[in-house]
């Protein structure tokens, strides 16, 4: 107001210099005929003040808000936000509500109503792990590891590969030449049972079967961890670690410090072949062996309970080794096309996964043995017309007798369209599909590829591979219309992962011994594959097949070349465009048998089915010999977590049945006792179908 006052005393001093205000003379033209008349300013300062009282109101006044527009990542991140509320909420009532209310009664544990029966802990047991389960901790590094020493890079949080992802790329990564230790990097093995309990925080692996041992009195003394370096061929553990020989030195004490009694040997996965190899090697002579007696494992081992048994190799290792993927990755990427393949801040995926893995030996210890004898040709396999669909639920409920020999082929998994597993990698669906006669015949040419030399084009990128080295037109002369079977994949992996294969095959072979007696055979490489070695004479050991049946288990795969023409990619991919029948095998380029989800029936059950069974040349002194298979059955609620009667790969290892098998056999029971075989598979008949001299 004050201002307003202000200016109409200007206004009558001065009207004519109201301008410099910004409002222009309110004086007329004078004009000699009419008289001076002063200017309206009453009537300007009630326009003025209205004007004010306009703004103000305005100013004070909040603007209303349209609708807000929700975008896709708002929707997602309610979703999420709802889940983990209602999650946490069930939770909590879960734990707050009175156990004895129906339905939430927690199931008694195994080891507490078996201690209740009077078992109790007997012979000493032995843990091995498998691949990838097993924790590595870093004792040496490069700079931009620092402030991790003896941290866990592998099995715990996985918090380092967020926040510097190249740097524990390199430290996982061996090297190349060597299959050992990069310069200036040490990672180790975890030491005692914390190796391997839990692979991450709360996703559990050994922790529930060492809970349940504990409850029938299994502590330090007579339960030990058998952690390595996964990573490392077998042999390479022992040059680098001493790991066999720290394990045959604990065995000895363990059978010592026990009263005598044998050892209880459990391995689970890749674990299995491990200490198959262990077994060759404690009793061969030194340097290349432990040097044991003929009868040690004879004097030291009562039973070997093999978990998820990887005896006769994975098919999904092949291609894990040609582009880093499986079934799980292919569908990622035909979801989310270009996620996995992004150069976003140099982290191409699928690159870097295949080249750190590449350079793990133990990758190759894997692969399919026993080639197309075992795993089928072109035109034939064991597993024909069977394992292709999900069991019906009427097969899946649990049987009256604990022994059960289904060789009745009405309960197994038939399917309508023939598909011929025998062809573990096709490059296309006709290659998979069409007659041996119209599969074009793989020659030694092929195989031999030209450089990317004359290629100028090779400096981007910045991940590498071994492909780099090979010409995209050497490539597709591999792939076009091509089918590979157990025998001839070998040569594409050689074609393809050349320095790998000539490192690693040193180390590990996959073919079958016509003369076990033959002296090649005492080379370490032959000591992992059950079909190009002897079991030791040890006629009072046991072994057994504990495993997982009833899951959609990878078996052959649908390939197709990468559309991508960057160098240094990965230039095969699964082509999850590739489907079969509505009930057949064949969903999204992947084709699936019975298994554990990881490891196929025949892979698993075949030594003990038939390899061993009796007195055979690859068992000459007659172990006895079980399979003990357990269907699976998923959660049946969301508060069981992963399954008490699971028979997936690594949650197998919660599953009752399983665990009360290793506690009764580690108190004293003998394969005869716990009932014997117990099949709800098709081993038996896959086994018949193969040839195999024994």
């Amino acid at each position: 107001m004050a201002s307003i006052l202000r200016l109409r005393k200007l206004c009558y001093v001065e009207p004519v210099k109201c301008s410099p205000l910004g409002f222009e003379s309110f004086e007329s033209p004078k004009s000699e005929k009419e008289p001076f008349e002063p200017p309206k300013v009453e009537i300007l300062e009630k326009q003025l003040v209205d004007e004010i009282v306009v703004l103000d109101k305005q100013k004070r006044k909040k603007p209303k808000r349209g609708p807000r527009e929700w975008r896709c990542v708002d929707y997602c991140c309610w979703i999420i936000g709802y889940l983990c509320t209602t999650w946490w909420l069930l939770l909590l009532l879960y734990h707050s509500l009175p156990a004895n209310l129906p339905g939430l009664k927690v199931a008694e544990p195994p080891g507490v109503r078996l201690k209740r029966e009077g078992v109790t802990a007997l012979h000493p047991l032995v843990l091995v792990p498998g691949i990838v389960t097993g924790g590595l901790e870093l004792w040496e590094g490069k700079p931009c590891s620092e402030g991790l020493f003896r941290k866990r890079l592998w099995g715990g949080s996985f918090s380092e590969i967020f926040k510097r992802p190249l740097c524990w790329l390199e430290h996982l990564s061996l090297d190349n030449e060597t299959g050992l230790d990069p310069p200036g990097i040490r990672l180790r093995a975890v030491p005692g049972l914390v190796a391997a309990d839990y692979f991450a925080p709360g996703y559990f692996v050994w922790a529930v079967l060492i809970e349940n041992l504990a409850r029938v009195g299994y502590e330090g003394k007579n339960m030990y961890m058998a952690a390595y370096d996964w990573r490392l061929s077998f042999q390479n553990t022992e040059i680098r670690d001493q790991a066999l020989s720290r394990l045959k030195s604990k065995i000895e004490l363990m059978y010592v410090t026990n009263g005598y009694k044998k050892v209880v040997v459990v391995p689970h996965s890749m674990g299995v072949i491990y200490f198959l190899h262990f077994l060759k090697w404690v009793e061969s002579p030194p340097p290349m062996g432990g040097g044991g007696d003929p009868g040690w494992c004879d004097k030291h081992i009562k039973a070997i309970m093999n978990i998820g048994p990887a005896f006769l190799g994975v098919p999904k290792t092949v291609s894990s080794l040609l582009s880093a993927e499986g079934k799980d990755v292919a569908f990622i990427r035909a979801m989310a096309p270009g996620l996995l393949d992004s150069e976003l801040l140099g982290l191409q995926t699928l690159e870097h996964a295949l080249r750190v893995s590449r350079t793990w030996d133990s990758m190759i210890s894997l692969m399919p043995k026993g080639g197309e004898t075992i795993w089928g040709n072109l035109d034939w396999s064991p597993e024909e017309d069977y394992g292709c669909v999900s069991a019906k639920k009427t097969n899946m409920q649990p049987s009256g007798g604990i022994s059960i020999n289904n060789t009745d082929g009405k309960r197994g998994l038939r399917i309508q369209e023939s598909v011929k597993h025998g062809r573990i990698i096709s490059f296309g669906k006709d290659a998979s599909r069409l007659p041996s006669s119209q599969v074009p015949n793989l020659g030694s040419k092929e195989f031999v590829h030209a450089t990317t030399s004359s290629n100028p084009n090779t400096s981007c990128g910045e991940v590498m591979t071994e492909y780099d080295e090979i010409s995209r037109e050497s490539i597709r002369k591999v792939a076009e219309n091509k089918a590979y079977t157990a025998r001839s994949l070998i040569d594409l992996v050689r074609f393809v992962a050349p320095k790998m294969m000539q490192r690693a095959e040193a180390h590990f072979s996959h073919g079958i011994a016509e003369n076990l007696y033959d002296p090649k055979y005492s080379h370490f490489k032959y000591w992992s594959n059950p079909l190009e070695t002897k079991l030791p004479d040890a006629p009072d050991m046991e072994i057994y097949c504990l495993y997982g049946v009833g899951i959609p288990t990878e078996r052959s795969y649908v390939y197709k070349l990468s559309p991508s023409d960057r160098c240094r990619s990965i230039p095969f991919q699964i082509d999850s465009s590739a489907d079969g029948s509505e009930d057949g095998c064949l969903k999204g380029g992947v084709s699936f048998v019975d298994g554990d989800e990881s490891v196929p029936v025949l892979s698993a059950g075949f030594m003990c089915a038939k390899g061993w069974r009796g007195k055979t040349r690859f068992n000459p002194s007659g172990i006895s010999t079980y399979v003990r298979e357990y269907r699976h059955k998923p959660p049946v609620s969301l508060f069981e977590g992963r399954g008490l009667e699971s028979g997936a790969h690594v949650d197998i290892m919660g599953n009752v049945a399983l665990i009360e098998d290793v506690l009764r056999v580690a108190a004293g029971a003998t394969g005869k006792e716990l009932g014997g075989d117990r099949i709800y598979s098709d081993i038996l008949r896959m086994s018949e179908r193969i040839n195999i001299r024994l």
